[in-house]
């Protein structure tokens, strides 16, 4: 009976295990007809992500325009404006849902928006601004050719 505690020790151990893994690593996801990981959301969870990618491509139209003119105090603002991101203003259930690679590429998004619009407001010269977007701009493709939005299941 001196090994039942150590069991019953491992067995929790491997249920902890795996429901990391299923709901902090994994996310709630599918293989899509398409070739991408379908990541199944809530329709508020889905508009909620989406409107953070048009916050996204709406800053990036902004820095191009306000570099573009030489506005650099527009720039460095529109970089900042989605750079700063609250992780507790995010519902629980869409960090469970959210593969770990799609909550790095979020993260590192808005850091490197951070950054740039930090760097902007110290002096980046213009014709550093386009390079610094393109780099940011590689996170958006590589996680849009990758992953798909879709409803979970009665998901309203």
């Amino acid at each position: 009976m001196k090994w039942f505690p150590w069991v019953l020790s491992a067995v929790l151990a491997i249920i902890l295990a795996a429901g990391f893994y299923l709901f902090g690593l994994r996310g709630a996801v599918q293989q899509g007809d398409d070739g991408r990981t379908s990541v199944l959301l809530s329709s508020s969870e889905r508009n909620q992500v989406l409107a953070e990618m048009r916050g996204f491509l709406e800053s990036v139209q902004d820095i191009i325009e306000a570099a573009t003119t030489g506005d650099m105090k527009t720039a460095s603002e529109a970089a900042l404006r989605v750079g700063r991101v609250d992780l507790k203003d995010l519902p629980p259930s869409l960090l469970r849902k959210l593969p770990m690679e799609v909550k790095t590429l979020g993260l590192d998004t808005h850091r490197k928006f951070y950054q740039l619009g930090m760097d902007i407001k110290g002096g980046l010269p213009q014709e550093k601004i386009l390079p610094r977007l393109t780099d940011l701009m590689n996170n958006c493709v590589g996680c849009h050719a990758g992953y798909r939005l879709d409803l979970e299941p009665g998901g309203k």
